[in-house]
């Protein structure tokens, strides 16, 4: 069928293409909102500002196609080949892209606010700045993708590989995120205030100047992990390994920290006021010039540890047994 006959067609009301191929051809700004298009053949062709809205084109082959600002929301595109399309600047607000191939695919900027990203493929994408609120993204790879940037508020992350993804200044409010593998995941700067950590592998990630106000932390795994400047007030770490750790300069405050593991932990200009620190292990850890005003100790271990600089009022509550080979000075 030739571009001009399913115009035609289309302007007289029909609406089912289904298989139709239109491989290489130019549908800039084209209008087919409400086609059913499923199985089309539409690899390397141009629909720059097209608008699909609606437009059911599961199964369609759009191999390397131009799809730059285009209009797809409320799509179908469940098994599609996009592999090496170009999706710049494309919506697709609540577009249902369940298993799609999108290998290769240019997707900066791309609006995929609720979309259902179930099973999907993005190893390795370049998804930075883009947007993901509320999309459902179960199963899905994101192992090595770029997500700088990217808005994640309310996204669905059950059983999503993360394995070396970029998530530096991430959007991630709120989220669950319980379990998950972020082992040496970079999350510099990122949003996770509120968000549900509990038992997930953080082990030598970058959290440095993160975000996580009353996060729960909870029995996760932080060992080797860079807190530095990392804003951690009223988070609940409670039994978490945070071993060898850098937390100089966090704030702390507030937080609970019972039964934690902070051993050879980097605390030193910390903010601890008000922490609670109960049978917390801090063997030669450093506390040098941190401030626990308020600050709960009781039963915590501080062998070898250095508080040199460090302030600590009379309300703290430091076990005597604690003490004896730290290096303890109060300011």
């Amino acid at each position: 069928m030739h571009l001009e006959e399913l115009m035609a067609r289309y302007a007289k009301g029909e609406r089912d293409f289904t298989g139709v191929n239109l491989a290489g051809a130019n549908l800039n700004s084209i209008n087919l909102s409400g086609a059913n298009l499923t199985g089309a053949f539409l690899g390397s062709a141009s629909l720059n500002r097209a608008n699909l809205t609606g437009v059911n084109l599961k199964g369609a082959f759009l191999y390397a196609a131009n799809l730059s600002y285009a209009r797809l929301n409320g799509v179908d595109l469940r098994e599609a080949d996009l592999t090496k399309a170009t999706l710049t600047g494309a919506s697709l607000v609540s577009a249902n892209l369940t298993r799609v191939k999108l290998s290769g695919a240019i997707l900066r900027g791309v609006n995929l606010r609720q979309a259902n990203l179930t099973e999907v493929n993005l190893c390795g994408a370049n998804l930075n700045d883009i947007n993901l609120r509320s999309a459902d993204l179960t199963d899905a790879n994101l192992n090595w993708a770029n997500l700088c940037g990217a808005r994640l508020s309310g996204a669905i992350f059950t059983r999503t590989k993360l394995l070396g993804a970029k998530l530096s200044r991430a959007y991630m409010n709120g989220i669950d995120l319980s379990h998950a593998d972020l082992d040496g995941v970079n999350l510099s700067g990122s949003k996770l205030s509120g968000t549900n950590l509990s038992h997930a592998n953080l082990s030598a990630a970058n959290l440095s100047n993160a975000y996580l106000r009353v996060a729960i932390l909870n029995q996760t795994n932080l060992h080797a992990a860079n807190l530095e400047h990392a804003s951690l007030a009223n988070a609940d770490l409670t039994q978490a390994d945070l071993s060898g750790s850098e937390l100089s300069r966090a704030d702390l405050s507030g937080a609970t920290l019972t039964h934690a593991n902070l051993n050879a932990a980097r605390l030193q200009h910390a903010n601890l006021n008000h922490a609670d620190l109960r049978d917390a292990y801090l063997w030669a850890a450093r506390l040098d010039h941190a401030t626990l005003d308020g600050t709960q100790l009781h039963g915590a271990r501080l062998q070898g540890a250095t508080l040199s600089g460090s302030s600590l009022d009379t309300d703290s509550n430091v076990s005597a047994h604690s003490l004896p080979t730290a290096t303890f000075s109060v300011a």
